[in-house]
């Protein structure tokens, strides 16, 4: 018994150790290969991570017919029924409620699924020589319709404006992820040095994205978007304190840059050679944002296109800001303007924030144009999301004659870059609710806007936590070709 005991213990003993030689999740083999793996995975986040010329221009690519981006986001997302999608069956259904067969089984936050359709608040007419039909409260997006390409077909999977924001700022509905700006200059690099390489601005209300709008994420935070305020200094303190001229601060910085450098090398943690360059931009933002930001040079032609007063905030000011970073070399330009969650009073607040951004937009189109920058800028207008073909009326909530959140169907409008002049693309059922023509992921669109910088979304990868990620995710998506010059 005992031999035939030992015999078995040894034999067990023998099994195991093979068991775990060869098949053990922590063998040998597998620690070899995991070892291998994170060598390499270190090895490319490394050769990824910024050095002292991380913004350089880079190669594209492929040639793209964009240099630039001005993204003009309209956070709280515009009603694409009463701005750019014009319906007569919402005339015909108006106080009725939407066939079952339409709605489905879809809920929504503040309405019943059985809400009575709402009518379109203003009246639609058709411009310029592609018959673009637009609504009467954009009159100078109208005088610009053969300049511009509008989109009617675009989906997004996110319900809520703070997620719904980043997914179409960073692909992902949750922060931690990098944004477009993010990804552009990680690729693209930037031509000038005097200013940041992605600048964001805005006027309004809060963003309910937040920060993670423009947030590097996993990338290094030398590519986080640089917010620049809209009223007085762009930036704090950027004058020096009595006492301290550009000799001692530059001697200072050169100290602290030396002390990051031997910290650098010792550690190898990427986020110092970040703290590196903040300092360096800080010093040259002293000099150049001052000189962006003074207006007195712009022509009263100009000023009167925007219909822009050079001291005071507006998104007017905004758009000519973006502008002239374009001529200066810029590469990604965010401004957000806020307030078009238009839940109760569609016809007020749509006015409104018509008066404050349609004329500044289509002048940034023209003035681009006339100064022969369009071709390589790529301008974006649009929102996170749509708005109901049905109304929201809530008495408790003191709402009445608004529009709940859409995410099926919504439009955004894009010129100059590489996109068509005088086109739409998509269409919408007769009731605006379900895309029937030509469908466009938010994903879709930011392969589109990659495609246009010369970047090839599929390929703009960066490797994290063992995996390479990319702005569209991994699931498939396209280009949309149609739309492009």
């Amino acid at each position: 018994m005992n031999c035939q005991t030992d015999q078995v213990g040894e034999r067990g003993i023998e099994l195991s150790r093979r068991w775990f030689l060869q098949k053990c999740g922590v063998g040998v083999g597998q620690l070899g290969l995991a070892s291998l793996l994170a060598e390499s995975t270190t090895t490319r986040a490394a050769a990824a991570l910024p050095t002292s010329d991380s913004f350089a221009p880079k190669p594209p690519h492929f040639t793209g017919k964009a240099k630039a981006v001005i993204h003009l986001f309209m956070a709280g997302a515009p009603s694409q029924l009463d701005l750019f999608d014009y319906k007569p069956q919402l005339v015909k259904f108006d106080r009725r409620p939407l066939p079952p067969s339409i709605i489905g089984n879809q809920r929504y936050a503040f309405i019943r699924s059985d809400a009575a359709v709402m009518a379109p608040r203003f009246k639609f007419a058709k411009h310029g020589q592609c018959g673009m039909e637009l609504s009467e409260k954009m009159p100078s997006l109208a005088a610009i319709a053969d300049d511009i390409t509008l989109v009617r077909s675009v989906t997004t999977d996110q319900f809520n404006h703070a997620p719904a924001q980043i997914f179409f700022n960073t692909g992902f509905s949750q922060p931690g992820r990098p944004s477009m700006g993010s990804w552009v200059v990680y690729g693209l690099g930037c031509e000038t040095r005097e200013l940041p390489a992605f600048v964001v601005m805005s006027t309004g209300a809060g963003i309910s994205g937040g920060t993670a709008n423009w947030s590097s994420g996993f990338l290094p935070t030398s590519y986080t978007g640089i917010r620049l305020r809209n009223q007085g200094d762009p930036i704090l303190n950027v004058a020096n304190p009595p006492g301290v001229d550009a000799k001692l601060q530059r001697q200072t910085l050169d100290l602290v840059r030396d002390l990051n450098r031997r910290q650098a090398d010792a550690l190898g943690d990427p986020e110092i050679a970040t703290r590196i360059n903040a300092y360096e931009m800080a010093f040259r933002l002293q000099t150049s944002a001052p000189d962006l930001m003074d207006l007195k040079t712009e022509s009263k032609t100009t000023l009167d296109l925007y219909g822009c007063d050079p001291a005071k905030p507006s998104f007017a000011r905004a758009c000519l800001l973006a502008r002239r970073m374009v001529e200066r070399g810029v590469r990604f330009i965010n401004i957000y303007h806020e307030g078009w969650d238009a839940h109760s009073d569609v016809v007020g607040n749509h006015t409104n924030n018509c008066l404050k951004t349609d004329r500044a937009s289509a002048a940034l189109v023209q003035d681009l144009k006339q100064r022969g920058l369009l071709d390589s800028t790529l301008v974006i207008w649009g929102g996170e999301f749509g708005r109901t073909p049905m109304v929201e009326s809530n008495a408790s909530l003191g709402r009445s004659l608004g529009r709940d959140h859409h995410p099926q169907a919504y439009s955004v409008w894009l010129a100059g870059g590489g996109v068509r002049s005088g086109f739409t693309y998509g269409a919408t059922d007769e009731f605006g609710f379900h895309v029937t023509e030509g469908k466009v992921h938010v994903h879709d669109l930011q392969a589109t806007i990659l495609h246009c910088l010369g970047l090839d979304h599929r390929r703009l990868t960066f490797p994290f936590r063992g995996l390479d990620f990319r702005l569209t995710g991994v699931e498939e998506h396209h280009v949309l070709k149609e739309i492009l010059a």
